[in-house]
C-alpha cells in the first residue's frame, strides 16, 4: 500500500518540529557542562564560530538535500549518487541506536518527576539513582536482571512516542511539537527565575560565563565546540534530511535554518544560566566552589540536581517537577524526529503506510529497548552505546555525506546552491563552498580519527571488554551490516 507524501502544514510546523528535534537532553545537561570544561565563557567564542562555519552550512546542506529529493536519507543519497544509498541507510541505523537508549533515559526522567514529590532520592541521591533506582549490577559483563519499575515506565514512553508518530506528519509530529515547545519554554523560564533568585546564583554565573582565554589556545576546546554543535542541531545523521523532504516546494530554506539555529543555541545558553544559577546555590549552601559541585551528562540531572531540590527547602518539589517534566518534554520531541528517519526509510524503500512502518520500527526497536534497558545493565548500555555511535556512527555519517558533496561529487555543490538560493532569502556563496570542502572535513575527520585511536588503545571507560565489544562495537557493527542489506533491497 501507498500513500501520498505527506507535508508540514506550514514553514512554522517544520521549524517547530526541526527546533523540537534540536533542543532535547544534551541541552540541559551537556551543554552548560560542556561550556564549563572548555573555558567558561570563553568557549562561548569557538562555539559561535563553530555554529557559523559548520553547524548551520551542514543544515543547509541536509535540507537541500532531503527538499530536492522529497525522500528520507536512503532515497535522497540515492538519487544525487546510486551507491551512497548505503549511506542513507546508515544514518538510518544511527537513528535506530540511539532511539534503544535515548527512551530509556526518558524513562529516568519520566520516573524522577514522580519522585520530585517528596524527594523520594532521601538524603544520598547518588546511592538512590545507582543503587535503589537502577539496581546498577557490580558484574563486570552481562546481567540482564529484570528491574519491574523500570519496565513499565519504558512501556509507556514507547506507547507515547508511537502514538505521535501513528498521527502522522502534521497530526502527530507537528502537533505534539506545538504542544511540547511552548510548554519546555515555559517550565524552562519559570525554572531559570526561581534559580537566579536562589542566594549564590551570581557565584555560578560568574563560574560559567568568566572566560577561560588560555583555554582557547587548545584545540580539544575547539574540537568539543564543533562536536557539541553536529550532535545539538540534529545534523548529519538524518533527521534534517527526513524533515526537509516534507517541505512544501517554495519554502524559505535559510531563513528557517537561521532560526533553528539560534533558537537552539539561546535555549542552550538559557539552560546554562539556569543550570549553573543553581549549581552556585548548591555550592553557596555547601560553602565550597563551584567546581566541587558541577558535574556532567547523568551526573548533573540525576544525582546533582536532586541534591539541589533537597536543599531548597518550601518549592522544593515545584522546582524538582519543572526540571524533569522539561527534561521528559524535551527529550520526547527529539526521540519522535530520531525515529521519523526510519519510519520514512521504509516508507520510501517498500511503499510501506505509514501505519505499516510504525508499527514495525517502534514495535522492532521499542522491543529490543524495552528489554535491555528494564534491566540492571540500564545505565552501562547507556554510556557505552551513547559514546560509540555519537562519535563514531554520527561523525562518520555526517563526513561521508560532506566529502561525498564538496570533495567527489563536487557539481552537487553547485546544484544545491542554485536550488536553496532559488528560493530562500539568505543567499549561499563561496563562504558556505568553503566551509563545506575544508573546515567542516577536517573537523570531523580529526575528531573521528582521535576518538578512533583512544578507543583502539585503551578502550572506553573501565567496562569490560566483553560489554565494549557487544554494545559499543556491536552498535557500530550493526550499522554496517543494516545499511549494506538494506541498500540491496529492491524497491
Amino acid at each position: 500500500m501507498t500513500e501520498n507524501r505527506e507535508n508540514w502544514s506550514a514553514r512554522s510546523g517544520f521549524i517547530i518540529a526541526a527546533i523540537g528535534s534540536a533542543v532535547g537532553l544534551g541541552n540541559i545537561w551537556r551543554f552548560p557542562y560542556v561550556a564549563y570544561e572548555n573555558g567558561g565563557g570563553a568557549f562561548l567564542i569557538p562555539y559561535l564560530i563553530a555554529l557559523l562555519t559548520a553547524g548551520l552550512p551542514l543544515l543547509f546542506l541536509d535540507y537541500a538535500t532531503g527538499h530536492r529529493s522529497n525522500g528520507a536519507p536512503p532515497k535522497a543519497y540515492r538519487l544525487l549518487y546510486k551507491p551512497a544509498e548505503t549511506l542513507g541507510w546508515w544514518q538510518v541505523c544511527v537513528c535506530m541506536v540511539i532511539a534503544l537508549y535515548y527512551a530509556g533515559v526518558l524513562t529516568w526522567a519520566g520516573s524522577y518527576v514522580y519522585f520530585s514529590v517528596g524527594q523520594t532520592w532521601g538524603s544520598d541521591p547518588e546511592k538512590f539513582f545507582f543503587n535503589t533506582f537502577l539496581q546498577t549490577s557490580s558484574a563486570s559483563g552481562f546481567d540482564f536482571t529484570f528491574i519491574r519499575h523500570l519496565f513499565w515506565p519504558l512501556v509507556a514512553v514507547w506507547a507515547v512516542v508511537l502514538m505521535i508518530l501513528y498521527g502522522g506528519v502534521k497530526k502527530g509530529v507537528e502537533l505534539s511539537n506545538k504542544i511540547f515547545m511552548p510548554l519546555l519554554i515555559i517550565l524552562f523560564s519559570i525554572l531559570v527565575i526561581q534559580a537566579l533568585r536562589l542566594p549564590g546564583a551570581a557565584q555560578g554565573l560568574n563560574a560559567f560565563f568568566t572566560p577561560n582565554w588560555s583555554a582557547m589556545m587548545d584545540y580539544k576546546v575547539w574540537l568539543a565546540a564543533y562536536g557539541h554543535i553536529f550532535f545539538s542541531l540534529s545534523v548529519g545523521f538524518g533527521i534534517m534530511v527526513t524533515y526537509a523532504s516534507y517541505l512544501k516546494p517554495k519554502t524559505n530554506l535559510t531563513g528557517s535554518g537561521l532560526i533553528v539555529g539560534l533558537a537552539n543555541s539561546s535555549f542552550e545558553i538559557l539552560a546554562g544560566i539556569g543550570v549553573f544559577a543553581a549549581l552556585g546555590f548548591m555550592a553557596h549552601a555547601a560553602g565550597t566552589s563551584v567546581k566541587d559541585v558541577v558535574s556532567g551528562g547523568i551526573g548533573l540531572a540525576f544525582i546533582a540536581f536532586p541534591k539541589l531540590i533537597s536543599s531548597l527547602g518550601p518549592g522544593a518539589d515545584l522546582f524538582g517537577l519543572l526540571f524533569f517534566t522539561s527534561l521528559l518534554v524535551a527529550g520526547i520531541t527529539s526521540m519522535v524526529s530520531i525515529l521519523q528517519v526510519p519510519i520514512a526509510a521504509l516508507q520510501d524503500k517498500l511503499h510501506w503506510s505509514r501505519k505499516r512502518a510504525v508499527t514495525v520500527v517502534g514495535g522492532s526497536t521499542g522491543a529490543v529497548s524495552i528489554f535491555l534497558f528494564s534491566t540492571a545493565n540500564a545505565i552501562k548500555l547507556v554510556d557505552i552505546i551513547d559514546h560509540f555511535i555519537n562519535n563514531i556512527g554520527i561523525v562518520s555519517g555526517a563526513l561521508v555525506s560532506i566529502v561525498m558533496v564538496s570533495w567527489f561529487k563536487r557539481t552537487l555543490m553547485q546544484q544545491f546552491e542554485i536550488h536553496i538560493n532559488s528560493i530562500s532569502t539568505i543567499q549561499l556563496g563561496r563562504t558556505w563552498e568553503f566551509t563545506l570542502t575544508v573546515i567542516t572535513p577536517v573537523v570531523l575527520l580529526s575528531t573521528l580519527l582521535l576518538t578512533l585511536s583512544a578507543l583502539l588503545r585503551q578502550g572506553y571507560g573501565d567496562y569490560s571488554l566483553s560489554l565494549q565489544l557487544c554494545f559499543g562495537w556491536g552498535s557500530i557493527i550493526f550499522c554496517i551490516l543494516g545499511a549494506i542489506a538494506m541498500s540491496k533491497v529492491k524497491d
